[in-house]
């Protein structure tokens, strides 16, 4: 695989996302690390992660505690994986999801993260989702102060548009290496993002690029074009469809969620996968 970089970082051009692996409906403990180690094996060198990646209120930073263990009981080094994790988004174990993106709510976040992920220094971190309480510079500039303190070495925004793109990069001093924002087949509309990012030469990590977990499986069905080159090349339509993500910029890294090693190998040989301009114009 050709690595691709965030923030001058190299990293895999396929991330790993963890979310699968510790919400609602997740696997047991011993498959979820089966699957982080087939990642790894595979050669990811980047996996997605959140401290609200959990269930119930009283384990709130599950998946960051998960990959924690499984790269620790990897058996080979792991110092070139970038975790990147996040904050800002809250589960109070009702099943909802809702936002905290004060300052107070952040700064707390991200101690709480660095001792799951037993790391003096966080990879990787992301604001989460915005907080329409508090004004986005407010919860952006503590990744500034993150930064400038060395508890993180590299800052990201998720769920943001074009203007607070635009703005988190000027409140962090063209500091912002990362936006990961919903993108797949059946999600286009960050389109907008992804061609900003490009402009910009900061890294565009799609999520839920296969369509969500309970859709992925679906996706040569729901989109005829994808199951056409799949079958053309001998594929999965998923692998097709993460190929056909690469394709369409430098700065796009996708993190498709995985809780069985057999999809996450899958997903990473998409890095391998050529597709020619007309399958890339049917596809689009």
């Amino acid at each position: 695989m050709t690595n691709r970089t965030i923030g001058g970082t190299p990293v895999s051009p396929i991330g790993l996302g963890g979310m699968p692996m510790s919400i609602e409906g997740r696997p047991d403990e011993a498959r979820s690390i089966r699957t982080i180690h087939a990642a790894l094996d595979q050669g990811v060198t980047l996996i997605d992660t959140a401290d609200a990646y959990h269930i119930y209120a009283d384990e709130v930073g599950h998946n960051e505690t998960l990959i924690a263990k499984a790269l620790a009981s990897y058996g080979s080094d792991t110092s070139e994986v970038l975790v990147a994790t996040k904050g800002g988004h809250v589960r109070p174990g009702d099943g909802r999801w809702t936002v905290d993106g004060s300052p107070a709510h952040l700064r707390a976040a991200v101690d709480a993260s660095l001792k799951r992920l037993g790391v003096e220094t966080i990879g990787l971190y992301q604001y989460h989702r915005p907080d329409p309480t508090v004004p986005y510079a407010e919860s952006v500039a503590v990744l500034g102060e993150l930064l400038d303190a060395g508890k993180i070495r590299l800052a990201g925004i998720s769920n943001a548009n074009p203007d607070q793109i635009r703005e988190a990069n000027e409140v962090l001093g063209g500091r912002l290496v990362s936006v990961q924002n919903q993108f797949s087949p059946a999600f286009r509309s960050s389109e907008p993002e992804l061609e900003l990012c490009a402009t910009l030469g900061i890294a565009f990590l799609p999520w839920s690029p296969l369509g969500g977990i309970s859709r992925a499986g679906e996706l040569g069905t729901r989109f005829s074009a994808f199951d056409d080159v799949a079958r053309r090349h001998g594929v999965s339509p998923q692998r097709v469809c993460l190929a056909w993500m690469l394709a369409k910029a430098p700065v796009v890294i996708p993190i498709p969620g995985a809780s069985r090693p057999e999809s996450i190998v899958d997903s990473v040989a998409a890095a391998d996968l050529e597709l020619s301009a007309e399958e890339l114009a049917s596809l689009d």
